[in-house]
């Protein structure tokens, strides 16, 4: 079975490309075919590529061409609506669902990190809610645990299953070491966000580590196909 899933934060900082990481570790761990998309980044460093897709083709089990992975990619780090249009490259919905298509050509499961927050502008009228859309893709979220967390999580899944679109599950991933009631927060998100708890993320772990954190057994997709391997 093919499997894919966009993974968006609460904002910027949150941790996405951490948690990405992890996620494509925790999907290798299980014996299947991954590799990490970054459709948009903005920012590069010394070697000219983009510090966030690095990591996802490092986490990755394959790696494909760059213009797979990071269709658009703007040398300075800033809304990208605003690097695209002073670079005068449109970003363009259609050319990263190409990409995407052939993506899952060759593995199993792709995990395709998003942009800042989940509404992030992408020009004059569309966002990302308009990409994950058209890709059909369901929702990871990725939530910074920190002061304000529980604002920005719940309107940002609001955000999400307003627009019809699945929110498959959340990872706390943990930004603040001395986080004042962390477990009560943790509670609180569990018991408000209609989507299953993947797991919490240690502050400072390797995405290694942070793998172990993970039950992507939670996700409907996954334990549906292993029930049914399991049943034959």
């Amino acid at each position: 079975m093919k499997h894919a899933f966009f993974v968006t934060g609460t904002d910027t900082g949150a941790g996405k490309t951490h948690v990405t990481c992890a996620l494509l570790h925790a999907t290798r761990q299980l014996g299947l075919i991954t590799v990490g998309m970054k459709p948009i980044a903005a920012g590069v460093e010394d070697d000219g590529r983009n510090g966030d897709v690095t990591q996802l083709l490092a986490a990755s089990s394959i790696q494909p061409p760059l213009a797979l992975i990071n269709p658009f990619l703007f040398i300075p780090p800033i809304a990208p609506h605003i690097a695209a249009h002073e670079a005068n490259r449109p970003i363009d919905i259609a050319v990263i669902r190409q990409a995407f298509e052939q993506l899952q050509e060759l593995v199993e499961v792709v995990w395709v990190e998003g942009v800042g927050g989940f509404r992030v502008p992408l020009d004059e009228r569309t966002d990302t809610t308009d990409l994950v859309q058209a890709l059909a893709l369901p929702v990871i979220l990725v939530v910074g645990m920190r002061l304000g967390c529980l604002n920005h999580a719940l309107l940002t899944a609001e955000a999400i299953q307003g627009r019809g679109i699945r929110l498959a599950g959340w990872v706390a991933n943990r930004i603040e070491p001395a986080m004042a009631r962390f477990d009560a927060n943790i509670e609180t998100l569990s018991t408000r966000l209609n989507a299953p708890l993947l797991g919490v993320t240690p502050y400072g772990a390797n995405p290694v580590r942070a793998a172990g954190t993970l039950r992507l057994a939670e996700l409907r997709e996954f334990a549906a196909d292993t029930a049914s391997s399991g049943s034959g």
